[in-house]
């Protein structure tokens, strides 16, 4: 992935009581695509082992992957924002969905939703606007997609139809801001001026 278009700060990809492997592969899957720091599954029901057979990125043997037996045993790193993905009544939608610098998504089953104990635990529910559910990979590429679209550096789309015809901006990086009193004190002094810089 292109670094300037790779967002800052980090997130994860997850499921609960998923029930069919090649969901989990084909999720997983994408979630090494899009650069996730790593996956989880809470209660799965089936061999997770068995993912293998749809992905064919070797996304196990670069992305850490986690199973908890049970929502009590999910560990989350510190400040990692627990993002749910169901369609509820008071769910945020994507498209309006300000997303955290350090997100763990998770999604629910194939023939289900996300348990009330961990939609409770989470800190966003967050719903993709579609007239009925879709597949729990593509649900979960869509959101991905729109993390990387949110929080990328891309260049602008144009007015008419096409892509741009320039590229992403470039950064530029401001001069430096001391914000300790002391320190503009003695930088003032440094410089020979006595009043002291504004920053």
């Amino acid at each position: 992935m292109d670094t300037a278009s790779t967002p800052r700060g980090y997130f994860a990809v997850g499921v609960e009581r998923i029930s069919k492997p090649g969901n989990v592969g084909n999720l997983i899957r994408s979630a090494h695509a899009f650069g996730a720091s790593f996956f989880f599954a809470i209660d799965p029901a089936p061999d997770i082992r068995e993912m293998h057979y749809v992905d064919t990125s070797g996304a196990p043997e670069h992305l850490p992957f986690y199973i908890y037996d049970g929502l009590a045993d999910l560990k989350l790193p510190k400040d990692c924002m627990l993002v749910g993905v169901e369609l509820t009544e008071d769910a945020v939608e994507l498209p309006s969905f300000r997303h955290p610098l350090r997100a763990a998504y998770v999604l629910g089953p194939e023939r289900g939703s996300l348990s009330p104990e961990l939609q409770e635990r989470c800190d966003f529910i967050i719903k993709i606007p579609m007239k009925f559910c879709v597949n729990v990979g593509v649900a979960g590429a869509l959101v991905m997609y729109d993390r990387m679209i949110s929080l990328g550096r891309f260049a602008e789309r144009p007015v008419r139809t096409g892509g741009p015809v320039e590229g992403p901006p470039v950064h530029k990086h401001g001069a430096q801001k001391v914000r300790n009193r002391a320190e503009r004190r003695r930088r003032a002094a440094t410089l020979g001026r006595g009043e002291i810089p504004r920053d």
